[in-house]
């Protein structure tokens, strides 16, 4: 009897352990110069987003660093991914809230693991593209698309679309004059010309056109857009004038001009 009082007590004392390991402690990972390995700390966020762990993003703290509460699996992930952390108490993680607070910095809830897209064409290999290199590093899941795939719909399931610097007007790229002739080249080039005619386009400027527009169409909720860059501060001006451009809310267009440029 009393060897059972003592294997229930133990199991007791152990499970307030992580108990107080869940609910006392934070695991900071920090982003500056004492990060082990930035891309892989990106990754060990996301996983924890497929977990249905929340994650904070401490935006200007420590270089933008992330913050959850300190589970063991977490702990492990990041160990197995040679990212350095620090497991912190309440208190020390009451007074970095005390300095965003008083500081040029924002806290952001992360909640959802968001669905990735990058619009790339099929012939072009990953080590060819910085972003898919960055990605597959950091062990962030995301799918490839392409005009097929855009013209379908398929990028209204995604959260993120990763574009490059493509122009839409189906000029193949920039290298024509030194590269027409090359095997690889030639090979983008029949590629592109076989899919618009599989899609119904004469041209592949057609479907080039085609694609652009689709996804500049994307829906976007305008209110939250508004609430997105009035409070968080993350509006960049690149963005709001793709969107004046492509004439998404033409009945807000002034409303927005005054909002995020005032001067324009």
């Amino acid at each position: 009897m009393n060897m059972l009082k003592k294997v229930l007590l133990a199991a007791v004392f152990l499970i307030l352990i992580a108990s107080s390991v869940a609910l006392g402690q934070k695991l900071l990972i920090p982003m500056d110069l004492s990060q082990t390995d930035h891309l892989k700390a990106y990754g060990v966020a996301y996983w924890c987003l497929e977990k249905g762990y929340k994650v904070e993003w401490l935006l200007n703290y420590k270089a933008g660093s992330f913050m959850t509460d300190a589970r063991d699996d977490v702990i492990q992930q990041c160990k197995l991914q040679g990212v350095a952390y620090s497991v912190i108490d309440l208190g020390t993680a009451g007074a970095i809230y005390q300095e965003i607070e008083e500081n040029n910095m924002e806290v952001v809830l992360l909640e959802k693991a968001p669905k990735i897209g990058v619009y790339v064409p099929p012939t072009h290999e990953p080590w060819d593209d910085a972003v898919r290199l960055a990605l597959d590093y950091a062990e962030i899941p995301y799918t490839t698309v392409w005009d097929e795939e855009v013209l379908r719909g398929d990028i209204f399931k995604f959260d993120w679309l990763h574009l490059h610097h493509e122009d839409f007007t189906g000029q193949y790229g920039k290298f024509y004059s030194m590269f027409f002739q090359a095997p690889w080249y030639k090979q983008e080039v029949a590629a592109n010309e076989n899919l618009a005619k599989k899609l119904g386009f004469k041209k592949v400027s057609d479907m080039n056109l085609d694609a652009g527009e689709k996804i500049t169409l994307k829906p976007v909720n305008f209110d939250e857009f508004i609430e997105l860059g009035t409070n968080k501060k993350f509006a960049e001006k690149e963005i709001i004038f793709k969107l004046l451009e492509a004439k998404l809310y033409p009945e807000k267009k002034e409303e927005l001009r005054k909002l995020f440029n005032p001067k324009f």
